[in-house]
């Protein structure tokens, strides 16, 4: 499995909506903007803590900002340490 598929493996097992702003194949870097699906009425915080723990168990970095100006509620950048 490619680091890509294993992000949207993690990503497609929680209700988000994502898309990838920038990939860095090269340094292993991934920007993503990830949104909450209509109906899912979980807080921001708690839909990150989720993500952060599927991606630090597979071996990421992992930095986000909630709630980033523009469109989406998270925006991360995570990293294969």
């Amino acid at each position: 499995m490619t680091e890509r598929q294993l992000i949207q493996e993690i990503l497609n097992s929680e209700a988000v909506v994502y898309s990838f702003e920038n990939v860095d194949e090269d340094s292993k870097e991934y920007t993503l903007l990830l949104t909450r699906q209509d109906k899912d009425v979980r807080p921001v915080e708690e839909i990150n803590d989720e993500i952060k723990a599927y991606f630090q168990d597979a071996g990421f970095d992992y930095q986000e900002e909630l709630n980033p100006a523009g469109d989406g509620d998270i925006r991360l950048v995570i990293k294969r340490n």
